[in-house]
């Protein structure tokens, strides 16, 4: 999509939102693979909330289009915790807790570096696909029992899933 249309587009559904719903709303721009100078174009015509897939990509990206806070929407591995956490420290949120390792790995990690408690949501897998991350629904509830007790670095934001596409 072209810069121009994008940034419309955006503006088009930020006013769409504040004329239809009375809740509050946030619109995410995922960043995948997107060129900084395109996440500058959007971010001077206002937007501040984006959403990046991959650890290194948000690492780099996050210093350069400085908001209250990105989101990591991609699969998290063990491994790429700590650096995420330390290489954006204005994290705001995980959206793709899907395990009690993950959730653990994360507790830790957020208590170890001082950081405040960051708040994730549990990504399921409601469209049963396996390229598809995410706890399936049945043992939902039990996952997100265990982290709102055993994790008192995470907080306990709400559901994500990615439905099957028609």
């Amino acid at each position: 999509m072209a810069m121009p249309t994008t940034v419309t587009s955006l503006q088009l559904c930020k006013l769409l939102c504040q004329r239809l719903m009375k809740i509050p709303h946030k619109i995410l721009i995922r960043d995948k693979t997107k060129p900084i100078s395109l996440l500058r174009q959007v971010y001077d015509a206002g937007h501040r909330c984006f959403g990046e897939n991959y650890v290194q990509e948000v690492i780099q990206k996050s210093p350069q289009v400085q908001t209250s806070g990105g989101h990591f929407i991609g699969n998290l591995q063990s491994n790429k915790v700590k650096p995420l956490l330390t290489g954006v420290p204005n994290l705001a949120v995980v959206e793709t807790v899907d395990d009690e390792k993950i959730a653990n790995h994360l507790d830790r990690a957020v208590g170890n570096i001082g950081r405040k408690p960051l708040r994730f949501f549990v990504q399921v897998n409601t469209s049963g696909e396996e390229s598809k991350s995410g706890v399936e629904p049945a043992p939902c509830l039990e996952l997100v029992k265990h982290i709102t007790v055993s994790c008192p670095n995470l907080v306990f934001s709400g559901l994500m899933t990615i439905g099957m596409p028609d």
